[in-house]
């Protein structure tokens, strides 16, 4: 038993009269990641150390959407916590399937216009903060140092709708 994730079984017909099968999902919290720009048009990002992979990755601030939370709150909460940035404005990017393969939950992305830090920011035990361009993100992105899927996926989300130009 985890307090993290529980494992789904859903046994699926494919055919009307097929062979029925068994397939496994994981049941995890929504949770929302997080595009945000600076007043100076900086991004900021966080390293972490991730038990998944056995090593410390930079991402975009991110967590998970508290029980009965809206994802809105979420992403000013996590924001704020993660980096001591304050959300000036917020901008839904769109809700998606993380992985359909093998995840039945949902990710919420958003990019959010910053503020600049708070005075009284205390980082986080275990996370490290950065501000980096757009160009930095993409020469991360190119050299293996930035590799969540999903947060690569909010990056190009905001860069679709306008929000950010990640042209080299």
């Amino acid at each position: 038993m985890s307090p993290w994730v529980e494992l789904i079984e859903r046994i699926v017909e494919f055919a009307p009269g097929g062979v029925s099968d068994s397939y496994h999902a994981l049941m995890d919290r929504d949770y929302i990641a997080i595009v945000a720009l600076t007043p100076k048009m900086l991004i900021p990002i966080v390293r972490q150390y991730r038990p998944a992979v056995e090593a410390y990755t930079w991402e975009l601030p991110a967590g998970l959407v508290d029980a009965g939370e809206d994802p809105v709150v979420t992403a000013r909460r996590e924001l704020l916590e993660e980096t001591g940035l304050p959300t000036r404005g917020i901008h839904a990017l769109g809700t998606l399937a993380p992985n359909t393969g093998r995840l039945s939950n949902q990710i919420s992305s958003f990019f959010v216009e910053a503020g600049e830090p708070t005075a009284s920011f205390v980082p986080e035990a275990g996370i490290s903060t950065r501000l980096v361009s757009p160009a930095e993100v993409v020469d991360m992105i190119r050299a293996g140092q930035f590799v969540s899927q999903l947060h690569l996926g909010a990056l190009l989300l905001a860069h679709l709708r306008g929000f950010l130009d990640l042209r080299p």
